[in-house]
């Protein structure tokens, strides 16, 4: 399918087509567009309640990822579409999060811990994490 799309088909009137199940280009776009974002979701919920589930417990997790507020998934989203965009915009994403972890890695290991822990049980009960 992807070199289909590489090397957009010709159809009967010689014009470019993207291939799917619709005769208009347009529809054919949006609904790869919906798969493919879909999909992405799925992995990266997945990958997080993974992630979370060896330490936490499975249930735990699941409460995490799915209770989280629309600030938090509006924010990750800006970020993300923020650190993709541009060079500049990437490195000043990456030079944040690498602010964050020193500022981590400043305060004593058990408080550090502590605070992200209490803020993941307020996310899994539905409550604002701060």
């Amino acid at each position: 399918m992807s070199d289909e799309i590489a090397a957009a088909k010709k159809d009967a009137r010689g014009e470019n087509v993207i291939p799917g199940p619709s005769p208009n280009p347009s529809t054919n776009l949006i609904i790869h567009d919906i798969l493919l974002r879909s999909a992405g979701r799925l992995t990266r919920q997945t990958l997080e309640k993974a992630l979370l589930g060896r330490q936490y417990g499975s249930k735990f997790a699941k409460e995490v990822v799915e209770n989280r507020s629309l600030v938090q998934t509006l924010a990750a989203y800006g970020v993300t579409k923020f650190a993709t965009k541009s060079v500049p915009g990437a490195v000043l994403v990456g030079a944040g999060l690498l602010a964050k972890t020193i500022f981590d890695r400043s305060t004593t290991r058990r408080r550090s811990r502590r605070s992200g822990e209490r803020a993941l049980r307020k996310q899994s009960k539905g409550e604002t994490a701060v």
